[in-house]
């Protein structure tokens, strides 16, 4: 069984990433709403943020699982890990009567590749083992955000919408409060327990679903401790004899040695998602901002390491030893590192276990390994801790309380634990049909491959974990890995507050992720990132940094 994914910390150009990983991670850095601060009527727009006891009193009481004690438990923020063995022919079920009552409902997700048609024998089985009757109509990923924004201005929108955070941008994060119910009266409290892997969701999930000061969204959870991986190919480091930098000036002197143009061999891909977390930047979005030690509140652009973070990039640019096609910005960055043309680039947690799998037959020479990230010094690094929720189903306002309980019953049936016949279900499909049973281990055939992808994942997951059946060593490598880099964990002021920003304040920062992209390949100069910086505060940071201020003063800080 493969784990719900923790979430990834901001990366430059976050929906092609995600894109080229399938959704196998919950990214967000940014922004949800609470509400104290600043606040309007419930069917209007809602500034601000809900937290503290105002938001205990709107969370599901927390029931914990007890289906599968993991071999790792979660530590310093981590995933949990499983690593033993399954029995797969005595698994528990955490669903054991059927919630749904049949009743048809439309579900609209993001999808990442091409969907399998409706009707298919894993959307059958599911509906059957869940009691409902789910018309899918998945969305392609890459351009999700236009397809919603067009669909919550309209009169039609479907009985549930899976919303992601890095979405929540102008007129779509107020459209959520507009546009979706208010899951109280279903879910808070103890009435959660009608939906018992509902329950299980921690609290800190549940929180983020807060929206214009109401329960509106079913999280899901993430693991604080996750950050984009630099991966490295140990096998061809050990074969060279290279050591693992444990500096910037490392990484660059390393990556000079390791390129050979001639060879047909670079060092890395951009580097730019790595370096935020080597400098100590913070993410993009709500979780941008801090109050540091001084008591000043800033945003990520003006921390000095922002600017340390990308000279450092454009330096191995300039220096020759990042692939060409990544400065081109064309191509898989992920096949280049499986063919050796590359040996460091960055992903997310899934890329262990997913490019691991991929080589296993054709390359059994091939390790991946995490690289720990490090100061820039050459010291401990000063990693921020992403939101524990950033993927969202929603229910549309005037659904039919029919309708409601039967897209609950869907996520409670997605959000089942590790070792229960849902999660296998969910996950791998129907034996057989989907997936053979190889040594204890399942395994997922063409048509497996095809249809368990991208659809029940999305409504809800149970709290973040990784297992691997195939290949537990890797499980045990990303909570490990996780678990290291969470030492060195610090969290925002606006740390697990679901925060959204008014609407005039929307495309303040948009133009930062094409400047750094611009800037590192030399396409830009520094001075255009400085008076970038300084345009920013003078037309709406400053006056949003005021407006952090008196959310933070109201609310109390999330750090």
């Amino acid at each position: 069984m493969t784990p719900n994914a923790a979430s990834a910390s901001s990366g430059p150009s976050r929906r092609s990433f995600l894109a080229s990983t399938a959704v196998a991670t919950a990214a967000v850095a940014g922004g949800m709403p609470l509400l104290s601060a600043c606040g309007g009527s419930d069917g209007g727009s809602r500034d601000g943020t809900t937290s503290g006891k105002d938001a205990d009193k709107l969370l599901p009481t927390f029931v914990a699982s007890a289906v599968a004690k993991p071999d790792l438990p979660s530590k310093n923020g981590s995933a949990a890990g499983y690593t033993s063995k399954v029995d797969l022919a005595a698994l528990s079920a955490s669903v054991p009567e059927k919630l749904g009552t049949g009743a048809p409902f439309k579900i609209m997700s993001p999808f990442w590749g091409s969907p399998p048609k409706a009707g298919n024998a894993y959307y059958k089985a599911l509906d059957a083992a869940a009691g409902t009757k789910v018309t899918w109509q998945n969305q392609d990923g890459n351009t999700y955000g236009e397809k919603l924004g067009a669909v919550l201005a309209s009169s039609s929108i479907p009985d549930m919408v899976v919303v992601p955070g890095w979405e929540l941008v102008g007129k779509i994060a107020n459209a959520v409060t507009a546009k979706f119910m208010d899951l109280g009266p279903y879910l808070a409290g103890d009435k959660v327990k009608k939906y018992p892997n509902l329950a299980a969701i921690p609290s800190d999930a549940w929180r983020m679903g807060i929206f214009g000061g109401a329960l509106r969204g079913i999280p899901m959870p993430g693991a604080p401790a996750s950050w984009i991986v630099p991966y490295y190919r140990k096998d061809i480091f050990d074969q060279k004899g290279y050591s693992v930098p444990k500096s910037a000036d490392e990484f660059l002197s390393w990556a000079k040695e390791a390129t050979s143009a001639k060879a047909k061999v670079w060092a890395c891909g951009d580097m730019n998602w790595t370096a935020w977390g080597i400098f100590g930047v913070r993410g993009s979005g709500t979780v941008g901002w801090d109050i540091g030690d001084d008591g000043k509140l800033t945003y990520r652009v003006e921390q000095p390491e922002y600017l340390e973070a990308l000279e450092w990039t454009r330096k191995l640019f300039d220096a020759g030893v990042v692939h060409p096609d990544d400065k081109a910005r064309s191509g898989d960055a992920g096949n280049r590192f499986t063919a050796g043309q590359i040996l460091v680039f960055n992903s997310d947690m899934s890329a262990w276990y997913g490019k691991t799998a991929e080589q296993a037959a054709s390359n059994p020479d091939f390790v991946i390994e995490g690289m720990d990230i490090f100061g820039a010094d050459g010291g401990d690094p000063t990693l921020w801790a992403s939101q524990p929720a950033g993927i969202w189903s929603l229910i549309r306002k005037g659904a039919s309380k029919e309708t409601v309980e039967n897209a609950l019953a869907a996520a409670n049936f997605a959000a089942a634990p590790y070792g229960t016949k849902e999660r296998m279900l969910v996950d791998y499909g129907v034996e057989g049909t989907h997936y053979t049973v190889k040594g204890g281990v399942p395994v997922k055939n063409d048509l497996g491959n095809s249809e368990v992808v991208n659809a029940w994942v999305m409504l809800a997951a149970p709290a973040a974990y990784f297992a691997h059946p195939d290949f537990p060593d890797v499980a045990r490598k990303q909570v490990e890995w996780q678990q290291r880099m969470g030492a060195f964990m610090k969290k925002t002021s606006t740390f697990g507050m679901n925060i959204v920003e008014p609407s005039r304040y929307a495309n303040l920062s948009s133009q930062f992720e094409q400047l750094e992209i611009d800037y590192v390949r030399g396409n830009k100069k520094l001075s255009d990132v400085q008076q970038a910086i300084s345009t920013w505060k003078s037309s709406g940071g400053d006056k949003l940094r005021d407006w952090y201020k008196e959310l933070i003063e109201k609310n109390g800080s999330g750090n």
